[in-house]
């Protein structure tokens, strides 16, 4: 007689970018299951999920999913300290309630913002153990310290979150498990030609372009510098806006040479038929550009120190200051994403090891570390 645990239960909350590093987790506890090679007989995956666009990227791989609110991001209006703790605990409630009652085993998370201190909290409340999956370490969420074990992607990050924040739970799981994520998106993906990116745009068909994004490293006061500078450069490029105001963005162009996109696109194709790539933006932006190995540049941003920033130079990637980017544009060379792949599988088969084999008896960090982390997170405010 079979002494498995019939069914495992595992909760997992993450925004965007974060839930991409833990789809190939699922994924591959889906593949075990299947022969019969984990210490339970089937899994039931529950998505706790902030807005539409998560609940699109995690709901194929959830069994079902849940609303606990509604993230707060950096372009929104700031709201007071006492309204963002009155919206903290309403949202906490939903975040209670979603995971009250469904014999949850285990709760996964990743990322840095609300959505993972609000389902931690709660699960503390619901004594649910956690895993957390950190990658931005230098400026992490203060409740991972009440998680039961954070896993970090290198050695030298095991350190730093113990000498920093008195994280006594941390375990290197040796890569980011994102990279798979980005290269099965890859390999599913309906290409389509530079050629045919170029007549959609209206642009001439001849022309190499350098694709521009716009993300989470700039403030509303760098975008009319940044676009003097590379209406200065003599290319054809294409921005991508994300988080700014597609109007915004147009409304600061005079060159014939810069054409903005809608504000969220696939990008995939427009990555993968670009000559240079610049970005101003973190982990997941930089991640993509090693591994479509494209000639790129990262524009410092106000987060100086941040794991992207590591990431990026150990891929050979440039990190410069907005008006440098002339004086490095003609001298870059392209990514070698053979380790960051291969250490991508090392990190998904650590972290199916450490949930399949997990150790209940983790201990949090506890408050100390949580004030730690907190004094921390002020620098970035």
């Amino acid at each position: 007689m079979s002494n498995k645990k019939k069914l495992m239960t595992i909760a997992i909350a993450a925004e965007i970018t974060p839930a991409k590093t833990i789809i190939p987790i699922i994924k591959k506890i889906k593949l075990l299951e299947s022969k019969n090679k984990l210490n339970w007989e089937n899994s039931k995956i529950i998505g706790l999920y902030h807005g539409d666009s998560v609940k699109n990227i995690l709901s194929p791989f959830c069994d079902e999913c849940f609303s606990i609110g509604q993230g707060r991001g950096s372009n929104k209006k700031k709201n007071s300290n006492i309204k963002l703790a009155y919206l903290i605990f309403k949202d906490f409630l939903k975040a209670f309630s979603a995971m009250r009652g469904k014999n949850i085993d285990l709760l996964i998370t990743a990322g840095n913002a609300g959505d993972v201190r609000k389902s931690i909290l709660a699960a503390n409340f619901l004594h649910i153990p956690v895993i957390h999956i950190e990658q931005d370490i230098y400026n992490p969420i203060e409740i991972i310290s009440h998680a039961n074990l954070v896993t970090v992607p290198s050695e030298k990050y095991v350190s730093y979150l113990k000498n920093h924040y008195n994280l006594s739970n941390v375990i290197n799981i040796g890569g980011y498990p994102m990279v798979s994520y980005v290269i099965d998106s890859i390999k599913n993906h309906k290409n389509i030609s530079k050629e045919q990116i170029l007549s959609e745009n209206g642009l001439k068909l001849t022309d190499d372009y350098i694709l521009l994004v716009l993300g989470g490293d700039l403030r509303d006061n760098d975008l009319e510098r940044l676009i003097r500078v590379c209406e200065s450069l003599n290319y054809l490029i294409i921005i991508a806006p994300y988080r700014f105001d597609k109007h915004l963005v147009e409304s600061l162009v005079n060159s014939s040479n810069i054409n903005v996109l809608d504000n969220y696109v696939d990008l995939y194709n427009y990555l993968s038929n670009a000559k240079i790539l610049i970005y101003a933006a973190g982990m997941g932006m930089t991640i993509e550009a090693g591994i479509f190995e494209i000639p790129s540049i990262k524009i410092k941003g106000f987060h100086k120190d941040h794991a992207s920033v590591d990431l990026a130079n150990d891929l050979n990637i440039p990190i410069v200051d907005i008006d440098d980017i002339s004086h490095v544009i003609n001298h870059l060379s392209k990514s070698n994403s053979k380790d960051l792949i291969e250490n991508s599988q090392i990190a998904i088969d650590n972290l199916i090891d450490i949930i399949n084999n997990f150790n209940f008896s983790f201990n949090k960090s506890g408050l100390s570390s949580t004030k730690k982390i907190w004094n921390q997170r002020k620098k970035y405010r």
